[in-house]
């Protein structure tokens, strides 16, 4: 790899390589030579910025985890607005479309990259984890509009929205669910809930 070129926003572009190798070949093809070779530079760019490989892959679903704060702040407000359904299921796809199933796996699959994620999530599995927290946070603005029942037990509820939809998306050979599916399958799973009309 040539040396002396500067790189600019190092952290980001290595992130990006990394999701790339991810979405590309699965969590068992990402080593930090894969993602330096897919973000162009040496190998010693990634330990200049981090302690090890596991310290980079654990800053890097940290910051997939913030930016589901941006997510869960635009599904809030849009409740009581269009349908229950709908925005559960845009949210899903936009989550799970992403990288995110990928980063699931590779947290399940390294038992140190967990370790060093409890510092920060330390129960539930990071990243859905708190998925489920933006769910159920909808699903509780949606309740207090009266759009899903004063009864309904949200902590129940976020959680199989979540599996339901990992499960959906899972599948690194097939290809995505298309609309239809995952609305139906919230529908299905939120219609005891609903008090639309």
């Amino acid at each position: 790899m040539p040396t002396g070129v500067a790189m600019r926003d190092v952290r980001e572009q290595l992130f990006q390589a990394a999701e790339r190798v991810l979405l590309r070949a699965g969590p068992s093809a990402l080593t930090s030579r894969a993602v330096t070779t897919e973000a162009g530079c040496a190998k010693g760019v990634l330990h200049r910025h981090f302690a090890d490989f596991d310290a980079f892959l654990a800053e890097l679903v940290r910051d997939r985890v913030a930016r589901l704060d941006q997510q869960s702040a635009a599904l809030r407000d849009a409740a009581g607005t269009g349908t229950v359904a709908g925005h559960l299921a845009d949210a899903l796809t936009t989550l799970f479309e992403s990288v995110a199933v990928g980063l699931v796996s590779l947290v399940i699959s390294r038992d140190e990259l967990r370790a060093r994620l409890r510092e920060t999530t330390p129960t539930g599995l990071p990243l859905l984890t708190e998925a489920t927290a933006m769910i159920a946070s909808y699903l509780a603005a949606e309740r207090d509009r009266g759009r899903i029942a004063a009864d309904a037990d949200i902590d129940a509820l976020a959680p199989t929205v979540i599996g339901a939809g990992h499960l959906l998306f899972a599948d690194r050979e097939a290809a995505p669910p298309d609309a239809a599916a995952v609305r139906k399958m919230v529908t299905t799973v939120i219609a005891d809930v609903v008090r639309e009309p």
